[in-house]
């Protein structure tokens, strides 16, 4: 069996390697400098995709994964546990220097990358799957997306959702019937919540006595019950408690330095009319209206502005999706979006690619789409790159763009 070598990683973790007619070849779970011997080849007309039979000749940057399940049950969760962290680092910024220049075509430098100071143990949101005979709750195998595996211990979530995990493992008798999902979140003042989400049937009445459960294990959390689209209600808990499906960064610590110079690449604010387009909680438009920008902010979860506006302090906001509500907008001077992984609506680049405000900050979780918003705006050039590690162990990468008018 011949061996190839990797050479670089590709947008999504995957090792990237030649065969001998010259197709590239994709082998998740391989570094750079690998030598493989390939299993399970699946041939296409311009590529193939493969698993590793064998390493041949490791590479330097290689390390041993903390993370049993990423080894036994091949969790698709983490997708660079095997390698070291700075070459996960560099391969990181090399997946947005590459979308920059080959989806957007725009010059730039592979950005520097703001380093996480945990590589473990960061995230306060996990999403577990339940199997569809109720037996497994747990995560996905990489390659296997209908397959859950039974987790144990996520070793990039914090302990104080896992502790509450292994509380809750024993207890699964006491889970709402037709259970889909679970969600566990820690929000930033320490409280701890899960979200039930269930396939259908009546409001579950369970949860008093599970969260009775779990407090004679010495374990706190409101729990909530959430019916195919509908509102997730706090069950048991905490009568006001924060809520628990609003989105908020999952590494809040690396999630404020993001925001930090976000708001500093805008600028002078004070007087100035600003755009905060999908605000989630508020958090970057209250940092706003205190330094005296005319904020107005929009978001599509009514919870989430709500919530903002409880947190205050006062600035205008709208609950609805940006595309939809640009009209009720007054021009923008300056703007910050920071939409979800699949970025800007078309209507809303072309709306700012007309009003043609002075600066333009977008914060994206997803090169691709951060490289296609920018094709959609070729009035505007990058002004200023940075890129956040928000997702330490994974292909997953904070940018943070400036973008200015093209003279």
């Amino acid at each position: 069996m011949s061996a190839v070598r990797i050479l670089r990683l590709a947008a999504g973790g995957d090792g990237v390697g030649r065969l001998e007619d010259g197709r590239a070849v994709f082998v998740p779970r391989t570094a750079p400098g690998d030598l493989v011997e390939l299993a399970a080849r699946r041939d296409h007309r311009r590529f193939a995709r493969a698993r590793v039979g064998r390493v041949v000749e490791p590479a330097a940057g290689r390390a041993e994964p903390r993370c049993s399940h990423y080894l036994v049950d091949e969790c698709g969760g983490c997708q660079l546990q095997h390698l070291e962290i700075e070459p996960q680092r560099q391969a990181r910024r090399g997946f947005v220097g590459d979308a920059l220049r080959r989806l957007a075509r725009r010059d730039v430098a592979d950005p520097e990358l703001v380093p996480s100071p945990r590589e473990y143990d960061y995230r306060t949101k996990i999403t577990l799957s339940v199997s569809d005979d109720g037996r497994r709750i747990g995560l996905h195998s990489f390659e296997r997306a209908d397959r859950v595996f039974d987790l144990r211990w996520c070793h990039i979530t914090v302990p104080e959702l896992m502790t509450l995990w292994e509380a809750l493992r024993p207890l699964r008798s006491l889970l709402p019937p037709r259970l889909e999902r679970l969600v566990l979140r820690l929000d930033r003042a320490g409280g701890r919540h899960v979200v039930f989400l269930v396939k259908a049937g009546e409001v579950w009445s369970g949860g008093a006595r599970l969260h009775a459960e779990l407090a004679r294990r010495h374990v706190s959390a409101t729990l909530w019950w959430q019916p195919p689209g509908g509102v997730a209600r706090a069950v048991a808990g905490s009568a006001e408690a924060f809520p628990a499906t609003v989105f908020e960064q999952v590494h809040p610590e690396m999630g404020d330095r993001a925001r930090a110079f976000a708001i500093e690449l805008l600028g002078a604010t004070a007087g100035r009319a600003v755009w905060d387009l999908y605000a989630g909680v508020g958090e970057t438009t209250a940092l706003l209206a205190a330094a005296g920008a005319r904020v107005e902010s929009v978001e599509s979860d009514a919870r989430a502005v709500a919530e903002a506006e409880a947190r205050g302090p006062r600035a205008r906001r709208i609950a609805g999706r940006v595309e939809h509500v640009l009209g009720e907008l007054r021009a923008p001077d300056l703007v910050v979006t920071n939409p979800p992984r699949t970025g800007m609506d078309q209507r809303v680049t072309e709306a700012l690619e007309r009003l043609g405000p002075e600066r333009l900050v977008y914060v994206s979780c997803d090169p691709a789409t951060l490289a296609r918003d920018l094709t959609r705006l070729p009035g505007y050039r990058i002004g200023a790159l940075k890129a956040f590690d928000l997702f330490p162990q994974t292909a997953h990468v904070e940018t943070v763009a400036l973008l200015e008018r093209a003279s």
